[in-house]
């Protein structure tokens, strides 16, 4: 049994529809060689050789049958015949016509010779095995091997002019070019990030306007770092300046710099400068510039003197070429703790600029964006969606509606209801619904109780989000599940609400241990959910009286992003002892908000009883009728909170 509890979170990102199509006529292509030709000399050697090969071992002259062969000796019109010892004969008429026949051995002598004088024919021997006999195995020898030879002495040479091509063509850039009149993204297309396009389209004006800021002496920045977690729209943004500005954009991704040959990828980014040079005014997007910026220095091995080699080319470059020739280098990242602080610097990277997770009016503008070419129903609102999507990303939205539309050609339905959009947030905040997972009664009871004390303690704590929805419906690994949505956008959490969310994190083990005595194994999900927030609020958050209002966090910029960072408790900048009372204050918090869950669910065991009975029987309820059952219930004291 998990809790659906996300805390949102203040960042952004943006989706964009193409417009129409502007596409410049293109000049014709050169002409491909067919990849049949390089094939075409080695298939016509071979076919001359069968060719010879079978010349040679045919016969010459029509073949006659033996009976024809004696009508014409006796006819008097054979004039000379070769006879070999195994009975084959070769010969030729008086009209110079040439024949060949065969003697059957079978007849023994029959007098052939006889007749062959009284005609005056002249009779020659011959053998089979002398004479020129010996051409056709030699021919049958050498043939092949020289057509080998040939072959192979072709394709070398079309090897050898291949590589000389790709040699050249090794450190050239990748870089996917778009001229100017090819984008078609604009700012309008991207919805929200005000803040965000008002810093870059200041990039746009110095590329378009650059003597606006020559007369005040200003310079334009050298280059733009777009940082934000993943899926907020960095590319679409770039896209979108290179739509804005009308001018040539550079596309390369980070990875395309690193190759397996030593110094191909400082002669990539050379080879990029230039192309940019030659078209500037200009833009280079480097997409997860992590990729070839990360941090110098440790253990060197071959694969990071190349990448270092690289990054110290990109330095070369931005440092080196002309302010006033129009070249802006954009990047994106999601990791900025990883790049080289000689990238960071001003002259290099002079604007950073976060691109954060949408807010709830923007994440309803990037619905009504990705909604565009969607069917949907009347009853869809946009804001109630946003409301039930804290800390989703574009790409989160994208999805979302994605996942609805499917839900909705699974129902047979042509239009997208406000129900399809609600199964699919459960199915991306839970996974995929378990109808195959069927519960013993005893453990349909437990779930119902368990989500039941997450709602009712969810209802009773006052700064706690609103119940929405509370199921005991499998869906993923979790049996159940209890959904609050948030008021109104949150940026602060203040030590009440915090302390609110650990006692809702435990109302479900509470009130197992109100109801059966004992805590269960549902209870591991909401544990460790619990652990977590309480370990902030003491080490992050200076909440705790007996470590003072000290902070001890580790992860920097990755908690400004909403991540975890992957080494934190490796380096500790704290002691032992210190750790020690840290992990005590962890546990008293969770403790603390765990007595607090049960005397609440004690307090209100009949709402509880009433609650857990309704839930076993719709097994899906709203949060309205948490509400309902806890007004009904008779006045008890209330342990910490009211409904």
């Amino acid at each position: 049994m998990i809790t659906a509890v996300r805390l949102p979170g203040r960042h952004a990102t943006r989706s964009a529809k193409p417009g129409p199509p502007r596409e410049p006529p293109k000049p014709p292509a050169a002409p491909r060689t067919p990849a049949w030709r390089p094939w075409l000399l080695p298939i016509v050697l071979i076919a001359v050789f069968v060719l010879l090969l079978s010349r040679l071992h045919q016969p010459s002259g029509a073949v006659l049958s033996y009976s024809a062969f004696l009508g014409k000796v006796n006819a008097g019109q054979v004039k000379v015949v070769d006879i070999d010892d195994k009975g084959a004969v070769a010969g030729k008429l008086k009209d110079g016509r040439e024949f060949t026949t065969r003697i059957p051995t079978a007849l023994g002598n029959t007098g052939l010779e006889n007749q062959l004088r009284d005609k005056n024919v002249d009779i020659n021997a011959a053998s089979s095995n002398g004479g020129a006999s010996w051409v056709g195995p030699l021919a049958f020898v050498l043939l092949p091997l020289f057509l080998l030879g040939a072959l192979f002495l072709w394709t070398g040479r079309q090897a050898a002019r291949t590589l000389s091509g790709g040699l050249s063509g090794i450190g050239r850039s990748r870089a996917k070019i778009i001229e100017a009149e090819r984008p078609t993204t604009r700012f309008d297309d991207v919805a929200g990030y005000e803040g965000v396009k008002q810093e870059i389209s200041e990039v746009v004006d110095f590329l378009r306007r650059p003597e606006r800021y020559a007369v005040v002496g200003a310079q334009g920045p050298r280059g733009v770092l777009m940082v934000g977690p993943p899926g907020t729209g960095k590319t679409l943004i770039a896209r979108a300046v290179a739509g804005e500005a009308a001018v040539p954009f550079l596309s390369v991704t980070g990875s395309a710099f690193v190759e397996m040959f030593v110094g191909v990828g400082a002669s990539r980014v050379r080879d990029l400068f230039d192309e940019a040079r030659k078209r500037a005014p200009s833009i280079i997007f480097i997409d997860e510039i992590d990729a070839v910026g990360s941090r110098r220095g440790g253990i060197r091995l071959g694969g990071n003197d190349e990448r270092e080699q690289t990054l110290n080319q990109l330095l070369a470059e931005m440092d080196g070429f002309d302010q006033s020739s129009g070249i802006v280098v954009l990047a994106a990242t999601n990791r900025p703790e990883a790049l080289d602080p000689a990238l960071l610097r001003p002259g290099r990277f002079d604007r950073h600029v976060t691109v954060p997770l949408p807010n709830q009016t923007e994440r309803a503008a990037i619905l009504a964006v990705h909604a565009r070419d969607k069917k949907l129903a009347p009853d869809v609102d946009w804001n109630i969606i946003a409301r039930a999507t804290p800390g989703f990303s574009g790409a989160d939205l994208a999805n979302l509606l994605n996942e609805a539309a499917i839900h909705a050609v699974r129902a047979s339905a042509t239009v997208i209801t406000a129900r399809d959009l609600d199964s699919a947030r459960d199915r991306v905040l839970l996974g995929r619904r378990e109808t195959s997972n069927a519960l013993l009664p005893e453990e349909r009871q437990a779930v119902a109780v368990h989500e039941s004390g997450h709602a009712l303690v969810a209802a009773l704590c006052p700064q706690a989000d609103p119940v929405a929805k509370v199921t005991i419906l499998p869906s993923g690994p979790a049996l159940g599940a209890t959904e609050q949505l948030p008021e109104a956008e949150r940026h602060l959490y203040s030590e009440g609400y915090l302390t609110d969310l650990l006692a809702v994190r435990l109302g479900g083990r509470a009130a197992e241990l109100v109801v059966f005595g004992e805590g269960s194994t549902g209870a591991a999900d909401d544990l460790a959910g619990a652990t977590q927030i309480a370990g902030r609020m003491v080490r992050d958050f200076g909440l705790s009286p007996a470590l003072g209002p000290v902070g001890y966090a580790t992860t920097g910029v990755a908690h400004r992003l909403g991540e975890e960072g992957p080494g934190e408790g490796l380096h500790r900048p704290y002691s032992e002892q210190t750790q020690r009372l840290i992990d005590e204050e962890v546990a008293r918090l969770v403790r603390e908000a765990e007595e607090r869950a049960v005397a609440l669910l004690r307090d209100h065991r009949p709402a509880l009883d009433r609650l857990a009975d309704l839930l076993t029987t719709r097994e899906t309820i709203d949060g309205t009728v948490v509400l309902d059952v806890l007004r009904q219930q008779p006045e008890a004291g209330t342990g910490g909170g009211t409904p």
